[in-house]
């Protein structure tokens, strides 16, 4: 099979970041937390600009923005 070589290369983002409400305001001390996928991979990212590793598992990727909102 050949590769499609007409298709122009993406480039993926930096960092991925959460929306924040526009009545939220912004506080140092305020986590949020969710998780994000990226193709097979989730990860868990922060509003404070955190993110963990990309993981296969959902439920790891969660584990991982509890124990940053935990600690």
């Amino acid at each position: 099979m050949d590769p499609h070589t007409e298709a122009s290369p993406v480039a993926l983002p930096d960092s991925v970041t959460l929306p924040r409400p526009a009545e939220e305001p912004s506080t140092g001390d305020t986590h949020t937390t969710d998780t994000t996928e990226r193709g097979s991979f989730c990860l868990a990212v922060c509003t404070c600009g955190w993110r963990g590793p990309a993981r296969r598992s959902r439920d790891l990727a969660r584990k991982d923005a509890a124990g940053h909102t935990a600690g």
